[in-house]
């Protein structure tokens, strides 16, 4: 990776540039970064505090964050910190993305071979009650949803538990 350090208000020394570009360099073990990619690192001073600005493109998007601190070593430390999460944060997208065409590929590989995969059947009355009352059933049964037949529109629905809270509910066409 090479680097591209510029010092607004500020002359980089050497010293600070050394100390850079050895800690953005241990971001090269993630696959992500291209080895001829130019890191991007703006230093700044103010009155009260430091910041540095670190800009990387990679193969999938462009990291960037910005720190301020009351010291430029610990903006710098705090910067590759933030960028080694994003990091593994892309990484764990595209192994998910991956994964997840992996099963895809797996399951029409597993639809054309139909296997005897075993399958519950459970059957149901879908009694008359309201809204209310189903709900009281389906919390008294322990279950995350009830079936029913609402009385006031005599369609079969479905009340479940949402998962942030809350319930929902199914209703079919008649």
């Amino acid at each position: 990776m090479h680097f591209e350090i510029v010092g607004k208000n500020i002359e980089v020394t050497p010293a600070m540039r050394a100390q850079i570009e050895k800690k953005l360099s241990h971001l090269e073990k993630y696959v992500l970064i291209d080895p001829d990619a130019t890191a991007r690192v703006v230093t700044r001073v103010y009155p009260n505090s430091q910041k540095i600005e670190v800009t990387i493109p990679t193969k999938f998007g462009i990291l960037r964050t910005e720190v301020v601190s009351d010291d430029l070593y610990a903006a710098v430390d705090l910067a590759v910190d933030k960028l080694e999460d994003q990091l593994r944060r892309q990484k764990t997208r595209l192994s998910r993305k991956h994964r997840e065409s992996l099963s895809d590929a797996f399951l029409a590989e597993a639809d054309e071979a139909e296997p005897d995969i075993p399958v519950k059947t459970k059957s149901v009355t879908a009694d008359a009650m309201d809204l209310d009352e189903a709900i009281m059933q389906m919390e008294l049964s322990s279950h995350d949803f009830f079936v029913y037949t609402d009385t006031e529109s005599g369609r079969v629905s479905v009340v479940y538990k949402r998962n942030h809270g809350g319930y929902g509910l199914l209703e079919t066409d008649k």
